[in-house]
């Protein structure tokens, strides 16, 4: 080592070192940069060809105009129903109780089973009943042969007072005797009667028609007049009634038809409301408004001979309370609202959409009566209305209008006689828009 070096001078070795460590470092950077120009220019090269490819098919499709389904309005019949959820209430149901003491022999009916009025169902001892109807019929004819003497004493008497043979006092006696008799006779026969009536008692028979139900005693049991519990329960099915409510806002209009004597239908569905149970009439109103709900109850009447509608069951109601005749039907979705109120989309020849404002009426489930703003035959958009507005161009599927919508002449007239209405162009208010 040299004495008179600087130690802390670098030496040769490590200044080239550095210079080789530095070219390195650029050389990196250089080819880095040149990678990324390489790759950009695919890139840019890539995205131009994919927009040159798309341009046609965006331009094609802006040329078709959006897609939609179309649907002619249609005049016809519209029923209009009021729906309600209303329960199975028999006309009639009868406790069958005993109405003499006595033990219960048999029951002649089967449980569930259907019965007529005046049927058998159960047959009490019959013997104690008997036996006291013979002891006042004998009661009766020992009276009645008292009755027959003094009758006879009677005639007697008279015929020996007309010869002033016996006092007149004698034949008083006599008569008041007789009206004894007659007295105590009349007294036998009631109790005659109050026994055949008795004994009557002691066979139970349907005081009506329907179903019956579980027993509530069996063969010999003894059972009593007063007993709480019945012997069995008789609920009429045939016909029966629905009660359900409707707001007090609908009754006018129901009252009005009822008091009018007019049938006004009534449908009974299954909860799902796909399955018709059961279809009657309306048969009364109740005669007071439910002030904590706003609701006044109805009852329609049922003819229920197959039994499907059973007792305390919950069905849906549906009730015809107005039939729009010759209306100018549209289906629901193609309502529209927007500030200015509702409208709809009309397709115009030129497959263009138009905006014009309907003033709606009734509306029942999927169909709606329009009152004004379109004519029959004009198409209106039911489906794609989203990124609609005046004036765009459509691609409309006409689609064939439900049975609601169809007119009575169409509903009866067979497949491929329904001419499909062509576009016709529809006239615009002064105020159209959404």
């Amino acid at each position: 080592m040299n004495p008179n070096s600087d130690p802390i001078a670098p030496s040769s070795d490590t200044r080239a070192g550095a210079g080789r460590r530095k070219r390195w470092i650029v050389a990196s950077v250089l080819g880095l940069a040149v990678l990324a120009s390489a790759g950009w220019l695919v890139s840019k090269r890539s995205t131009d060809a994919t927009k040159t490819a798309t341009a046609p098919v965006a331009a094609g499709a802006q040329l078709r105009g959006a897609p939609v389904i179309a649907t002619a309005v249609r005049k016809g019949n519209l029923d209009i129903y009021l729906p309600a959820l209303g329960t199975v209430t028999p006309l009639n149901t009868v406790q069958v109780h005993s109405r003499v003491d006595g033990q219960l022999m048999s029951i002649a009916f089967k449980e569930g089973q259907m019965v007529d009025k005046g049927d058998l169902l159960a047959l009490i001892d019959p013997k104690p009943f008997e036996v006291q109807l013979g002891l006042v019929t004998g009661q009766l004819a020992r009276n009645e042969a008292l009755l027959d003497g003094a009758q006879a004493d009677l005639e007697r008497y008279r015929s020996l007072l007309a010869q002033d043979s016996i006092a007149r006092q004698q034949v008083d006696t006599q008569e008041s005797l007789v009206r004894q008799y007659k007295a105590a006779v009349q007294a036998a026969r009631g109790e005659v009667e109050s026994a055949q009536l008795q004994l009557s008692h002691a066979r139970i028979t349907a005081p009506i028609s329907g179903r019956v139900g579980f027993r509530q005693v069996g063969p010999g049991s003894i059972v009593r007049a007063a007993e709480a519990s019945p012997i069995v329960v008789i609920t009429q099915l045939n016909p029966i009634s629905v009660v359900f409510p409707i707001p007090e806002d609908a009754l006018p209009r129901v009252m009005t038809r009822l008091n009018a004597g007019e049938r006004i239908q009534v449908d009974a569905f299954d909860r799902d409301q796909k399955v018709k149970l059961a279809g009657g009439r309306l048969l009364a109103a109740d005669n007071q408004i439910d002030p904590a709900t706003g609701t006044i109850k109805l009852r329609a009447e049922f003819r229920n001979t197959d039994g499907t509608l059973f007792a305390n069951q919950f069905v849906n109601v549906r009730m015809l309370v107005e039939t729009r005749r010759d209306a100018l039907l549209v289906p629901t979705a193609a309502i529209q609202r927007g500030v200015a109120g509702t409208f709809v989309y009309v397709v115009k020849n030129d497959k263009t959409v138009a905006v014009v404002p309907v003033k709606i009426g009734s509306t029942q489930g999927e169909i709606s009566v329009v009152d004004a703003g379109v004519d029959a035959g004009a198409m209106v958009v039911t489906d794609g209305a989203d990124s609609l507005r005046d004036g765009v161009t459509v691609e409309p599927t006409v689609r064939e209008p439900t049975a609601a919508l169809k007119s009575d002449t169409e509903r009866r007239a067979p497949p491929g006689d329904v001419e499909t209405p062509t576009l016709r162009p529809q006239g615009r208010s002064a105020n159209s828009g959404a």
